[in-house]
């Protein structure tokens, strides 16, 4: 098919910026209400957000504009929205997830865990799942894939050598990508969807495919479910904790840090094994003499790939004085989020109470232990006059004549300017943007009064159908887009049908971010798919089921467990108000 042409490409982009815009005109000069014309803006801004004919964060900053024009909102209050509470918690959370990657302390855990777990296919893939999804609850997604699929591509390329090229050295390959020529490893021939060999029968040749296609889909699938252990590890946690303070500002803080762990982390595990399970099924199969090597010792290639792990784990060195300072002030960001206020005993952050006012949040302690990362140092501190016993003279008689130069902070600066993800903050600060917006303008009642009917349907019928929808829709678009549109739609409902808003607010907010089906669906597929080993109707097969595990898995947690954490059964009292009031 010929490519198509520039002029009927910008023919299209400008038919899909200009006709939303146009096509919705009737609602603010037909109806003319408040209601409608808010809903003018959150349905023109969810087209953007799907047909991404601009960036999603600039979309994000239409209600400063359009909020004012149409008499929805003060500019000032709704300029207000893009750095609240919940945009400063993931603020200082990307700052201190930009430290670990920074001093590649995430490389390090990632290769130690390979090298714990061994090189058995099965136990090979659990180790990548593993590494990947625990990563991903502190670091970004994107971040996390991109540095997992080179070792990814390095072990296949090891496990896929023949014999000969284990025994004979080669060159390394060149023009591969990323991971291969980095690690010196041999070349291998790259036909279609994986490595091939002329020597190879073809059901060998097979089984290598289907190999390749499993682990490297197995990352993109551990990150997203990863990153929903975490309030700060995906976009969407982010988005209920800012609707609820938005919606409910009585809600008590429910939803903090502790909490949404206590909920979240059981049912990551559960998807999480339930997903290597299914790829092992699709892929390798469920023969454990092969997969699992019980009673086998490692083959040649097995003991190359630990080889190569265990070789690349040296070349990081011994932990450095910086890696070892980032570890501790990571390890203080979570204990403190964890004992702020874990529930069932009083936190730390009930000395700063005063009149039932909660000073201190989950936003307060990231941005503190984001700090400390611009004041320790990232060396050792060395004295300037040091006596010659105790340093080396050389040293010694150098720092006599010239004071050395204060250490380099873990952080400066510039490099937090240049990674962190600042079209992310202003996404989220569009979506509690609309959220208040549909507060002031009324439209989140009325939506509420016109679902007044649902209140026959069984809550759990409504969630599983209302999950299923999401799953679908954030195929299409942005899950922290998806998110921000249906969130507020959601909590309506619940107050429509008096049900706790939560019931169905967390797991629609899961829901968002199983995009398991399409390259485009998220950062991480589409670096996955871009390695070679998948097609899209590979993708697609594994991920229609790797929705239902989802969906299963957080309608399972939200009526066990959940319930029980958050008091679901009963309709609370922040809730019993009208939004906005």
């Amino acid at each position: 098919m010929a490519p198509r042409s520039p002029a009927l490409l910008r023919c299209k982009a400008l038919a899909m910026l200009a006709g939303p815009p146009i096509a919705l005109l009737p609602l603010p000069l037909l109806v003319g209400t408040p209601e409608s014309r808010c809903g003018y803006v959150i349905i023109l801004m969810a087209a953007y957000w799907c047909t991404e004919v601009i960036p999603l964060a600039v979309t994000a900053l239409l209600p400063v504009v359009l909020f004012p024009m149409f008499g929805i909102a003060e500019s000032k209050k709704v300029c207000m929205q893009y750095l609240k509470d919940t945009n400063m918690l993931f603020l200082g959370g990307l700052i201190v997830a930009v430290a670990v990657e920074h001093w590649n302390l995430h490389k390090r855990i990632a290769l130690r865990v390979l090298l714990i777990v061994g090189v058995k296919p099965a136990l090979l893939m659990l180790g990548f799942m593993g590494i990947t999804a625990f990563l991903s609850m502190w670091i970004s997604n994107t971040a996390t894939t991109a540095m997992m699929v080179p070792i990814v591509q390095a072990v296949l390329e090891q496990m896929n050598s023949s014999e000969q090229d284990l025994a004979v050295a080669e060159p390394p390959a060149t023009g591969y990508t990323n991971g291969g020529a980095e690690l010196g490893l041999s070349p291998v021939q790259v036909t279609g969807n994986g490595y091939l060999h002329e020597d190879s029968t073809r059901e060998e040749r097979e089984t290598r495919k289907r190999v390749n296609k499993g682990m490297t889909l197995c990352i993109c699938y551990a990150a997203s479910i990863g990153g929903t252990a975490t309030l700060t590890g995906t976009g969407p946690n982010l988005v209920l904790k800012g609707q609820m303070n938005q919606l409910f500002p009585e809600n008590g803080d429910i939803l903090n840090f502790a909490s949404w762990f206590g909920f979240a982390f059981p049912n990551m595990l559960l998807m999480l094994v339930l997903a290597w399970f299914w790829l092992q099924f699709s892929f390798m199969g469920f023969n454990f003499r092969k997969t699992w090597g019980c009673g086998i010792q490692n083959s040649e290639k097995e003991k190359a790939v630990f080889n190569m792990l265990k070789e690349q784990h040296r070349k990081l060195g011994p932990v450095s004085f910086a890696e070892l300072n980032v570890l501790l002030v990571f390890t203080l960001l979570i204990l403190l989020w964890f004992s702020r206020d874990p529930g069932f005993v009083p936190g730390w952050a009930t000395f700063f109470f005063n009149k039932d006012k909660e000073y201190v949040t989950d936003a307060t302690v990231a941005v503190f232990v984001a700090l400390l990362l611009f004041i320790i140092p990232a060396t050792r501190p060395k004295c300037n006059f040091c006596s010659p016993s105790t340093c080396d003279p050389e040293e010694s008689e150098e720092g006599m004549k010239e004071p050395l130069l204060p250490s380099p902070p873990l952080l400066e600066w510039k490099v937090v300017q240049k990674q962190l993800p600042w079209s992310i903050v202003l996404l989220l600060g569009g979506g509690f943007a609309l959220a208040y917006g549909s507060d002031v303008s009324g439209l989140s009642k009325w939506l509420g009064d016109q679902m007044i009917p649902l209140h026959t349907v069984p809550p759990w019928a409504i969630s599983i159908i209302l999950s299923l929808a999401i799953a679908v829709f954030t195929e299409c678009t942005s899950n922290v887009a998806t998110a921000t549109i249906f969130l507020p739609v959601f909590a309506s409902l619940s107050q429509s049908i008096r049900i706790n808003p939560l019931y169905i607010m967390i797991p629609c907010t899961l829901s968002s971010s199983f995009a398991f089906m399409l390259p485009v669906a998220t950062p991480p597929n589409a670096i996955v798919f871009s390695y070679g080993h998948l097609r899209v109707s590979d993708m697609a097969k594994c991920g229609i089921m790797m929705n239902f595990i989802g969906i299963l898995c957080s309608t399972l947690a939200i009526n066990s467990w959940g319930k029980a954490m958050f008091h679901l059964d009963t309709f609370p009292l922040w809730a019993n108000s009208t939004i906005g009031k």
